[in-house]
C-alpha cells in the first residue's frame, strides 16, 4: 500500500511538473504583454518627436554645406548632441533633422561654421550668422562634467539656437570658444556664462 501511494505521488509531481514546464499560455501572455509594452513606449517616443516637430516647424531650413569651404581655421571631430532654442537647453529642436545625435566633423573657415554628420544632414552656418560659443556641461539632458560641452550659439531665421558638441579631444574646447567668438564678434567674456541649470529655464 505504501508503495502504491508512492508510485501515485510521484506520478502527480511528474505531472506537475510537465504542466509547469509545457505552460504555453502563460508564456505566450507575457510575451504579447511585453511586446505591447515596447509598441507602446516606441509610439509614445515618436508621438512627441512628431510633437517637437510641429512646434519648430516654422524655422527654416539651415544652409547646405558649399562644396568649398575655403582655408581651414579649426577642424574638429567628436560627437553632436543636440540643438535647443538658445538658453533653453532642455528644449530640444528636433526640425530639418537638427534633434539627430550623430557623429560630426567641425570645420570652421572665414565663411562659417560647417557640420558634417555621417548618417544625418550636414549643414553650414555662415560667419554672419553666428552668434558666440561658450563651454558648458548640458544640453537636451545630456548631462556632461563641467567644460564638457561646446556649446555654439547661431542664429536660424528669427531664432537663436545652441548646438552641443563633444571633441574626441575636449581640451580642444577652449580653443574653439576662443576662435568662434573672435568670427562672431562676440565678448571674450562668453566662455563664462554657462546656460545650463539643473530644470527647464
Amino acid at each position: 500500500m505504501n508503495s502504491a501511494l508512492l508510485t501515485l505521488l510521484a506520478d502527480e509531481n511528474v505531472e506537475r511538473k510537465s504542466k509547469e514546464v509545457t505552460n504555453w499560455g502563460a508564456h505566450i501572455g507575457w510575451a504579447v504583454g511585453t511586446l505591447l509594452f515596447i509598441v507602446l513606449v516606441y509610439w509614445l517616443m515618436r508621438t512627441g518627436w512628431k510633437r517637437r516637430e510641429t512646434l519648430h516647424g516654422d524655422l527654416p531650413a539651415p544652409e547646405a554645406l558649399p562644396t568649398e569651404q575655403g582655408a581651414a581655421r579649426l577642424t574638429l571631430t567628436g560627437r553632436y548632441h543636440a540643438s535647443t532654442t538658445a538658453g533653453q537647453w532642455l528644449d530640444r529642436v528636433v526640425a530639418h533633422g537638427l534633434g539627430t545625435r550623430s557623429q560630426a566633423t567641425l570645420t570652421l573657415t572665414a565663411e562659417g561654421l560647417g557640420i558634417e554628420r555621417p548618417g544625418a544632414a550636414d549643414f553650414f552656418v555662415p560667419a554672419d550668422q553666428l552668434r558666440g560659443a561658450r563651454l558648458d556641461t548640458g544640453i537636451a539632458g545630456k548631462v556632461l562634467t563641467e567644460g564638457g560641452l561646446l556649446v555654439i550659439t547661431w542664429q536660424l531665421g528669427d531664432q537663436q539656437l545652441d548646438s552641443g558638441f563633444r571633441a574626441d579631444h575636449p581640451a580642444e574646447h577652449h580653443r574653439w570658444v576662443e576662435a568662434v567668438n573672435e568670427l562672431a564678434g562676440s565678448p571674450a567674456d562668453v566662455a563664462a556664462k554657462p546656460q545650463h541649470q539643473e530644470g527647464p529655464q
